[in-house]
């Protein structure tokens, strides 16, 4: 009898081994790393063309606060035709295209950083050579002092110049952020120099939120804040899509999901919820954008009282506006890089940030092959860091080769460190444990 218990034991042990082996397979998510490596280099040539075509039209169109008269905005219309003059261009279109127009590198040519890329790189190039999946107060400042020019052009516009003059007086992140000490914190630096985090996370917004929290937190305080977050968990979502639905579905479920990181009292969960509503209606994105700019920058509604502040061009470069431009190209471009592009760079104000956002995002889902394949052609592979910013190897010349490769050894070190992952050496692919939180 007691033999046929101890039978009956080890068959339960047994049975409830393979239960756990078969749950714990279930809560691991495998990525190929040769797939990752191509799409990191996917991520930095989709963001790059999206980059310098949405500066063509940058500050083009910002609103005059009232009625919406012909020429205020661009319309699917204006693709194609002659560039209008920023609001600091002096009565001179952009040099960039003389079109309202893709702008490429062939492959003789060099991409040039530009602020919507350059912070994000020098995060991976601190990342990579202090060998740590966190970075610290003090190796942020440290970076930005050794990489930012001090005197002529940097690159720097209001919340970033701000905490950089800070770090310059002694002061180390998150401080440099702090309302109280920085007032320009609600405007839109932090989300497009952030997003990177989410790929150095696969499949993981908790992780990606936790080893993003203080290079956001270098600019960025409140609303601002939560639509960085909402960019990085977007990221970090795009390894955990259901690829068998097609790309639309996939970021439609990735933007959902999103959201959930921003309160429900925010007005930028406002925008979220009013914008995928009017896309839902049907109405066309120009319609959406217009009826946009009169919720938020005419009626200040949701609590976005930035007209009322009386900032220099009305808050041109504020988070909430641009997060709000952003949804716009992403719910109507539904996947499509090129059309996701085309309304990112005519929807308005700083325009080069929201098609950035989504050119690299995209980029990242499809992979180099992906992009070159939508566009016919092929593109440089080069790219140069000191168009911006100092004192990177070789002169500032990278390759989207060299710097997809050293996002995977940073993330080899996060799947170790943070994830509580395992890299599989001869399968070349990661194991990445999931999440209880939902």
């Amino acid at each position: 009898m007691l033999s046929s218990c101890n039978t009956e034991t080890k068959k339960k042990d047994t049975k409830t081994k393979k239960i756990s082996s078969i749950q714990e397979r279930k809560a691991s998510i495998s990525i190929s790393r040769d797939k990752y490596k191509d799409q990191l280099y996917g991520f930095w040539l989709g963001q790059s063309i999206a980059n310098w075509t949405g500066l063509v039209t940058e500050m083009d169109k910002i609103g005059n606060i009232g009625e919406i008269k012909t020429g205020d905005f661009y319309t699917r219309e204006d693709w194609g035709k002659p560039d209008q003059p920023s609001i600091w261009g002096e009565g001179i279109p952009s040099n960039l295209s003389s079109t309202i127009d893709f702008v490429f590198k062939d492959t003789n040519e060099i991409w040039g950083s530009d602020d919507d890329t350059d912070i994000e790189y020098m995060y991976q190039h601190l990342l990579y050579t202090n060998e740590t999946s966190i970075l610290s107060p003090q190796q942020i400042r440290n970076g930005w002092l050794n990489h930012m020019k001090h005197e002529e052009e940097n690159f720097l516009w209001v919340s970033n110049q701000k905490a950089f003059d800070l770090m310059n007086q002694g002061m180390l992140p998150p401080e440099t952020g702090n309302p109280n000490n920085n007032e320009h914190y609600e405007m839109i630096d932090a989300q497009l120099t952030t997003e990177i985090f989410g790929l150095f996370s696969p499949t993981r917004p908790d992780v990606a939120l936790k080893i993003a929290h203080l290079p956001i937190q270098t600019t960025a305080r409140d609303e601002a804040e939560y639509i960085s977050k909402f960019y990085v968990t977007m990221h970090a979502l795009a390894s955990k899509t259901d690829v068998s639905r097609n790309l639309s579905q996939q970021i439609f479920w990735m933007a959902n999901k999103a959201s959930n990181i921003l309160p429900d009292s925010s007005y930028a969960a406002d925008m979220f919820n009013y914008t995928q509503k009017l896309y839902e209606s049907g109405i066309t994105w120009e319609k959406t954008r217009d009826s946009i700019y009169y919720k938020y920058q005419v009626k200040q509604e949701a609590g976005y009282d930035i007209t009322s502040k009386k900032l220099y061009c009305n808050g041109c470069f504020a988070a909430g506006i641009n997060f709000a431009s952003s949804l716009i190209s992403l719910f109507y471009g539904e996947g499509n890089l090129k059309e996701t592009i085309k309304i990112g760079s005519l929807a308005g104000w700083d325009s080069d940030n929201p098609t950035a956002t989504w050119g690299g995002l995209i980029g990242f889902m499809i992979g180099k092959n992906g992009v070159e394949e939508i566009f016919g052609r092929k593109f440089s592979n080069q790219f140069n860091i000191h168009r911006t910013r100092q004192n990177f190897p070789n002169d500032g010349i990278d390759s989207f080769e060299n710097m997809a490769k050293k996002g995977l050894i940073i993330i080899d070190r996060l799947v170790k460190e943070e994830l509580g992952g395992t890299i599989d050496i001869e399968k070349n692919i990661w194991n990445i444990p999931q999440s209880d939180k939902k």
